[in-house]
């Protein structure tokens, strides 16, 4: 098996990971950054890829410990509209270019930053939410998700106005997207994404995520968490206006 022996890329893999690390011990918004940061240098489902593997394995342990913590109301409407997400976003990718990808990738990063700047001017999701609005944020969250591994905030959107008891409410998130990154195997494979070389480099980063998921369960307790969203909202809105320029590059001037 070969790797990634560029080490450009690493200079951007390196801090992807640990923010998925980070991301999956307890801080899950800045797991966003990963895959804008890794899609700067590679094509965005290329980068979604190599971070799958890493997902689906800290999936597992997680979807272990909340095994028996989680809601079924709320995965009963919620996946199915994520089935249709990731079918729609597998559209999506085999018929347009890796540059009309990066754009839509990154005007989906600037919504998001819009999101969390407007939010609290928009009208929440009441505490008894409709199955209908469950199915539509669940395949916005799966469209995103298989695009560029940002699936969170159309996730949040829906069930954070529950208010639902801690632990059942982080035991729904852990389901949620442990079946949601199941769903992206056979897109990707479908799309060619999987190869040797991406396996072999997410085997390398695959031990600095897991010393990046105990740091954060270290740093959630000890840090700020406003201060770590701010930070991720930053970032995220820098990536997104960056892969919106290459993909208007690639997309209006080649």
């Amino acid at each position: 098996m070969t790797l990634i022996t560029d080490p450009l890329f690493y200079v951007l893999a390196v801090p992807a990971v640990i923010f998925l690390g980070l991301s999956k011990g307890g801080f899950s918004g800045l797991g966003m950054v990963s895959g804008p940061l890794l899609a700067l240098m590679l094509p965005p489902l290329q980068a979604a890829a190599i971070l799958l593997p890493i997902l689906l394995i800290q999936d597992a342990f997680s979807a272990w410990i909340y095994r028996r913590v989680w809601d079924p109301w709320n995965l009963k409407v919620l996946l199915p509209g994520a089935v249709i997400g990731v079918g729609a976003a597998w559209l999506l990718a085999a018929y347009v270019s890796d540059g009309a990808v990066r754009l839509v990738v990154g005007l989906i990063a600037l919504g998001f930053v819009a999101y969390a700047v407007f939010r609290h001017w928009l009208p929440g999701e009441p505490p008894r939410p409709r199955a209908s609005h469950g199915v539509f944020w669940g395949a916005l969250s799966g469209f995103t998700t298989t695009l560029i591994q940002i699936g969170a905030p159309p996730y949040y959107a829906f069930v954070l106005p529950q208010r639902m008891e801690k632990m059942l409410y982080v035991g729904t998130t852990v389901m949620f997207f442990a079946a949601a990154n199941a769903m992206k195997i056979v897109p990707y494979a479908a799309l060619g994404q999987f190869s040797t070389e991406g396996f072999a480099t997410s085997l390398v980063l695959f031990p600095l995520a897991i010393a990046a998921n105990y740091l954060g369960v270290y740093l959630v307790r000890v840090t700020p968490e406003k201060l770590f969203y701010q930070i991720t909202n930053v970032l995220v809105l820098l990536l997104g206006l960056e892969l919106t320029r290459q993909g208007v590059m690639d997309v209006f001037f080649r």
